[in-house]
């Protein structure tokens, strides 16, 4: 059974910076696809980040130049750095991780971290 661990996460004044880690109980190998997602209170999860095995990165919109992805195998970790955090940034994050084995996905998801920015 996969378990993805969130850590880091917490309060911070706008224009702060935190750093979330996922570790991961096995190999980061095996997943297609690692990233991090958000949910604010009343509003749907998104996509904040995603690295692919490969390790191409994306990123919403909203985040681009302040936050950053990375990965590392050694480790079995991912991480998501946040610079400039906004109060919008305020949300319980989460660590997600993808497997593809044709013709079955299977996705996992850690337990969450709440991160807070005060104006």
């Amino acid at each position: 059974q996969v378990q993805l661990v969130e850590s880091g996460g917490g309060l911070v004044q706008a224009g702060g910076s935190l750093r979330l880690s996922c570790a991961a109980s096995g190999s980061i190998f095996s997943f297609n696809t690692m990233g991090w997602y958000r949910q604010a209170p009343g509003k749907q999860r998104e996509l904040v980040a995603g690295v692919t095995s490969g390790v191409s990165t994306n990123y919403a919109d909203s985040v681009k130049g302040r936050f950053t992805i990375s990965r590392d195998n050694a480790k079995n970790t991912v991480y998501l750095q946040m610079n400039s955090l906004k109060p919008e940034d305020t949300a319980v994050y989460y660590c997600n991780a993808v497997r593809v084995a044709n013709p079955l996905t299977y996705n996992y998801w850690g337990q969450g971290t709440q991160v807070t920015v005060s104006s």
